[in-house]
Parts: C-alpha cells; sequence; structure tokens
C-alpha cells in the first residue's frame, strides 16, 4: 500500500514538503484510496523505496528535511515483512496518540516491498524459522533504513513486524536513538500487571502462540524468562492440528474453521494453567473478531509497541519544548 507517492506535510513542525517517488504510480494512487483516512489525518511522511529494491538515497531528500532542530521527528518506523502489519501499526498510533484530543503523533515510515522477496530457497539451517531469509541481506537492508531515519532526525526507532525482530540486536547495533524491542515493550507491560499464579507454588505462566517459525517463539520466551516469567509453547500436536491449520484455512478464505481452530488452541493453553496468551503472528491476531471473549485473555504484542511508541514519542517532545524554553 505504500508503493508509490505519499505526500504530507510537516505542517506543526515547519517542515517542508518530501516527495519520493516510486515507479508504479497508479497501483498506488488506486491502493491508497482506501486508506485515505490515514493519508489524509497523519501529519507525517512515508518514505518509500524503488520496486526494483534500490534504497532511497539521502540526496533524494532536501537537505533542509535532514536538519535543523525544527525538524526533529519524534518516531522513525521501519516497515517490515508485512505490509499490513505496519499499516494496522499506523492506525492504531495515529488514533490512540490523539485520544485526548491531542495531535495525532508525528513520524517517519521507511517501508521496502523488496524485503520481502529477501527469502532464502533452502531450509537446511540451523537457524530456526531465520532459515527462510537470506540473513545477511535482511539485515543489511534493515540496517540501511535504521542509519537513514537517524539521519532523518527521529527521537527514536520502531519495526512493527515479528521477523524483523529476529534480527533487532544486528540491525540496532550502534544506533544513536533509542530503537524499541517489541520483545522488551510487551515484557514489561505484563510485568507491570502484576499477575499472580494460578496454581499455588508455581510461577506466573505467560503461553505464547506463534506460526511454524520457532525462532519467533524462541523470540518472546527469551523476553520473558528475562522477567521471571515462565513461557508455556503449545506442543507438536496442537500446532500441527490447530495453529497451523487455522492460519491455512486463513490463507484459504476459511474464516469459520480459522476461527474454531484457533479457539482450540487458546483453550489448550489456557488449561495449561497460563494467565494470558501472546499471539506473536500476524496472521493469529487477525482472525477472531474484536468481540470476542477469547481475546481479552490474549495480548498482541503491537499494542504494547504502541504504547512504547506513544510514550517515547510524547517524552522527546517534553524534551524539546523544555530546551527551547
Amino acid at each position: 500500500m505504500f508503493d508509490g507517492v505519499m505526500r504530507s506535510s510537516f505542517n506543526t513542525l515547519n517542515c517542508p514538503q518530501v516527495h519520493v517517488r516510486n515507479v508504479n504510480k497508479r497501483r498506488a494512487l488506486r491502493k491508497t484510496r482506501t486508506d485515505s483516512s490515514l493519508a489524509i489525518q497523519v501529519s507525517s511522511t512515508v518514505l518509500q523505496t524503488e520496486e526494483g529494491g534500490e534504497s532511497t538515497k539521502l540526496s533524494q531528500v532536501p537537505g533542509s528535511f535532514l536538519s535543523g532542530e525544527r525538524c526533529r521527528i519524534p518516531v522513525g518506523i521501519i516497515g517490515g515483512v508485512s505490509v499490513v502489519s505496519t499499516l494496522i501499526f499506523l492506525e492504531k498510533l495515529v488514533w490512540w496518540s490523539s485520544r485526548s484530543g491531542g495531535e495525532s503523533a508525528s513520524f517517519i515510515v521507511c517501508n521496502d516491498p523488496a524485503i520481502t522477496r529477501l527469502r532464502h530457497p533452502s531450509t537446511d539451517s540451523d537457524q530456526k524459522g531465520i532459515d527462510h531469509y537470506d540473513r545477511y541481506s535482511v539485515i543489511e537492508n534493515l540496517r540501511q533504513k535504521r542509519v537513514f531515519l537517524e539521519q532523518s532526525g527521529v527521537r527514536c526507532i520502531v519495526m512493527p513486524c515479528h521477523v524483523s525482530h529476529l534480527w533487532h540486536r544486528e540491525v540496532s547495533l550502534g544506533c544513536s536513538v533509542p530503537f524499541l524491542n517489541i520483545g522488551d515493550c510487551v515484557a514489561r507491560e505484563l510485568k507491570e500487571a502484576k499477575f499472580r499464579p494460578l496454581e499455588a507454588g508455581s510461577c506466573v505462566q505467560i503461553g505464547v502462540l506463534a506460526n511454524s517459525s520457532s525462532s519467533t517463539a524462541a523470540f518472546y520466551k527469551k523476553k520473558l524468562q528475562s522477567q521471571g516469567f515462565e513461557v508455556v509453547l503449545p506442543d507438536n500436536p496442537t500446532m500441527e492440528h490447530a495453529v497451523l491449520p487455522a492460519i491455512e484455512a486463513l490463507q484459504k478464505k476459511d474464516v469459520e474453521g480459522a476461527q474454531n481452530l484457533l479457539r482450540i488452541a487458546i483453550h489448550l493453553l489456557l488449561m495449561s494453567a497460563v494467565n494470558t496468551i501472546i499471539l506473536a503472528a500476524d496472521e493469529l491476531r487477525n482472525i477472531l473478531p474484536p468481540n470476542d471473549p477469547l481475546l481479552k485473555r490474549c495480548v498482541d504484542p503491537m499494542d504494547a509497541l504502541v504504547r512504547s511508541t506513544i510514550s517515547r514519542g510524547r517524552t522527546s517532545q517534553k524534551a524539546v519544548y523544555h530546551k527551547k524554553n
């Protein structure tokens, strides 16, 4: 949906317009009509790489955009493997940051559709799920976006993508601004919730539902264990007969079948006395309807990342205000 031209002005920050071109303009204009509410109400800019995979050059952007204290933008966003996930994150960031009647968060999005094509045909790897991607190319691609956003003047950076976070450590290495980690954000919120164990003599248990990539589940498991939680993952039969078939059913447009299978997987984890369940895959969080009571027992890590991003952005804006005064 970001394939093409998207223009918006930094009215509140007195910054000039940025116009980044893409060869596939007609398709972009057709696609962005359905997301006009997002494009119109956001006082921000989407920066995009070319369809052929070439990175946007810094020289293409006006120098006045990249310098000057007035052009410091609180949030820089690196689009991930899933464009839909990035859009959902942006929508929540805009609406949640303006709930109290204030202005929505200011941000820059750097999205590259080429990253979805950096898949490796080999499945013979010791990296447990990362094997499907050209690891070096993905890290280099994401690192270039990070450097671009740093030089654009952002005060913090986020990646609203479960897969991209598998390389968060490598991509964030040497970053000059805070680079939020979605695992840290959700683990911290769960810690602040002060859950009590559901079974006497046990620790607080958190369930994690991911897709076929064991790396994603391992990523969240490590972050949760660092906060003292015991992590419960679905067993192999549950993955083979409930979780993965639910995702496959959704891909085949069998929404009812996907919902029933995911409910089974959630119920099985809840029977293990978990306090809550992390839905660690884009596919899983879109299966159940918003009013499904089971979602009250689940956590979307992207929501935690949105809240942390808003908090960090407001802190940065206050710091700039106090510095000027």
